[in-house]
């Protein structure tokens, strides 16, 4: 096993850095489902169709997915403080643009620049924490941006939901802005720069086939719901192409991302483990909804409700289960939350018409709790392995990989629910499809325990 070293600064200053990290990412995660609630609102408003609506959340999805592997060559090449500053300013200017959007292109153009940021700042945040902590609390450390990686985007369609009881839309961005220029001047004031600049080049190639290949492969996903053909022939382009970006990053001496870490087991098999845990919570969350305002024909207000205790589980639990892990290891809380999600799957695949409100919102939150006991431990294993020099690149790929089958798992079962003529059924079989990747994720957890076994 490869141990890390922490960056030798004070503990205050950790702590200040920690606040203004897990705030900044918390107020983008949020940010970026907000939407989710208001598409209808935005629909009406600006006198477009749902379908090209969906784009303010689909777009920021696709560039998050994108913009995110250059974050490695960020963080190397920059000083953190650069790069923060330079990320939240960014985000700034996108928010700025949507508070005086009065057209839907305006509108795309402030979603697509506020994912610019957001996609940097999930990686900057998660590889600036795992650097500045020595690696006794990295369990703990990262429980707590696995609490934010959870919750923002959990609690954002709730959030929303309140303000667009009382506000026009355009306040999902006027409420926004403060926080981040607040954040921004604190980080310019407070934030020390505790990373050193490499003199590194750019393969600007390897960029564009990334932009090229990552694009073909995220927009497929909706194509696919269009023209079937078009979506796959979109689908095997972008694949080709990432794998020749893949090829070319094996035999460059700086490459854009250091895909060599996927050797380690622990990173390769954890980031799974993760991987299929994220796709729960994106699946599950977005079929629950559905169910309820189509089904049982309550409103998104009641909907975004019905999600909000396990969002609240969800955090306390991650926030907990990081010093746990830090004594225990993964195996058994992994374990435990398997079983929490399977028990909590009964409700789940067995919804009807005749499904209360309360025994949904239980079994979301049981799910969620679950949730919070793999994730957590799966994405600080993940980085047990890995340099100091390798963290940037793990995080860039753990995220942009998260992000992509997150996106995956949201069109996969939306589109399957949408299969059988009943919508209830067809959430039934969804349901089920999550069912199997909680499997999917105990078995991959369970090669991992046995390969760990045989190493030792």
């Amino acid at each position: 096993m490869t141990t890390t070293n922490s960056v030798n600064i004070s503990l205050h200053t950790r702590r200040i850095i920690t606040i203004i990290l897990l705030v900044a990412a918390f107020v983008s995660l949020a940010s970026q489902t907000m939407m989710v609630t208001a598409l209808p609102v935005i629909s009406n408003d600006l006198h477009v169709s749902l379908n090209t609506t969906q784009w303010l959340t689909t777009g920021y999805t696709l560039i998050i997915g994108i913009v995110t592997p250059l974050s490695s060559n960020m963080y190397d090449k920059f000083t953190n403080r650069h790069v923060f500053l330079g990320t939240i300013g960014t985000f700034i200017v996108g928010t700025l643009l949507g508070c005086f959007a009065t057209n839907f292109a305006t509108l795309l153009l402030a979603r697509l620049i506020q994912a610019c940021a957001g996609g940097m700042l999930m990686s900057f945040q998660m590889t600036t924490m795992i650097s500045i902590y020595p690696i006794e609390k990295r369990g703990s450390i990262l429980g707590l941006s696995s609490l934010v990686i959870s919750a923002g985007p959990a609690l954002g369609p709730t959030l929303a939901g309140f303000i667009l009881q009382v506000l026009p839309w355009r306040w999902l961005f006027i409420l926004v802005l403060p926080l981040m220029v607040v954040i921004f001047i604190i980080g310019y004031f407070k934030l020390a720069n505790f990373s050193k600049p490499r003199n590194i080049k750019i393969d600007y190639l390897s960029v564009i086939i990334s932009l090229i290949g990552s694009a073909l492969t995220l927009g497929c996903l909706t194509v696919f719901q269009e023209n079937l053909w078009a979506g796959l022939a979109m689908l095997v382009s972008g694949l080709a192409i990432i794998a020749i970006f893949v090829k070319r990053q094996l035999h460059l001496k700086n490459p854009m991302l250091k895909v060599q870490i996927f050797k380690y087991s622990s990173f390769r098999l954890m980031t799974l483990v993760g991987i299929f845990a994220f796709m729960l919570l994106l699946g599950t969350e977005q079929l629950l909804p559905i169910f309820t305002e189509n089904v049982l024909h309550t409103g998104s207000f009641i909907s975004g409700l019905i999600l909000l205790p396990g969002a609240l589980c969800n955090a306390v639990t991650a926030s907990v289960v990081g010093r746990l892990y830090d004594q225990y290891g993964p195996k058994w809380l992994i374990i435990a939350g398997g079983i929490m999600m399977l028990v909590a799957s009964i409700p789940l695949v067995t919804i009807s018409k005749g499904s209360s409100l309360p025994v949904l919102t239980i079994a979301y939150a049981i799910r969620m709790i679950g949730n919070a006991f793999v994730f957590s431990p799966a994405l600080s294993e993940a980085f047990r392995q890995l340099s100091p020099a390798e963290n940037s690149h793990g995080t860039a790929l753990n995220n942009t990989l998260r992000q992509v089958f997150g996106a995956v798992s949201v069109t996969m079962v939306v589109v399957i629910s949408g299969i059988p003529a009943s919508l209830t059924n067809g959430i039934q079989i969804a349901m089920w499809v999550t069912v199997l990747l909680v499997l999917l994720m105990l078995v991959t957890f369970f090669h991992y325990l046995a390969l760990s076994k045989q190493n030792r």
